[in-house]
C-alpha cells in the first residue's frame, strides 16, 4: 500500500465523523458489504458509499470486489497516527495525575 504524505491527516479527517467511526466499529467484527453496512444506518446507500470512500481514501478500509458486490474490511494499522496522538495525551495526564498524587500525599503527611 502506498501512503501519500496527506494520508496521516486524512485519517483524522476520516474519523471525525460519527457515522464513519461507527462503520469502523462494524468492520472490527468482520468484513461487510455496502448493503450490510447501510442496514445499520438511517441514511441512503449512496451516502454510506460516500463515507466508505472517505475511509478508503484514508487507507482505513480496504475494498474487495466479489462479482458486483464490494466488501470492506478494516485496516487497523492505519489507526497508528491516532494511537500515537492519544499516547501523547495519556502521558500528559499520567504525569499530571502523578504530581497531584504526590502533592496530596505530601499534604496528608503535614
Amino acid at each position: 500500500m502506498v501512503v501519500s504524505p496527506n494520508r496521516e491527516s486524512d485519517v483524522f479527517i476520516a474519523i471525525s465523523h460519527r457515522a464513519r467511526r461507527q462503520m469502523l466499529d462494524l468492520l472490527t467484527e468482520d468484513e461487510r458489504s455496502v448493503s450490510d453496512i447501510a442496514a445499520h444506518f438511517e441514511m441512503s446507500r449512496p451516502a454510506v458509499s460516500q463515507h466508505l470512500r472517505v475511509l478508503l481514501d484514508a487507507g482505513l478500509v480496504a475494498e474487495q470486489r466479489y462479482g458486483r458486490e464490494r466488501r470492506y474490511r478494516l485496516v487497523p494499522e492505519r489507526l497508528g497516527p491516532v494511537r500515537d496522538w492519544m499516547a501523547h495525551y495519556e502521558q500528559f495526564w499520567d504525569d499530571h495525575l502523578q504530581r497531584l498524587q504526590k502533592q496530596l500525599a505530601k499534604k496528608s503527611e503535614e
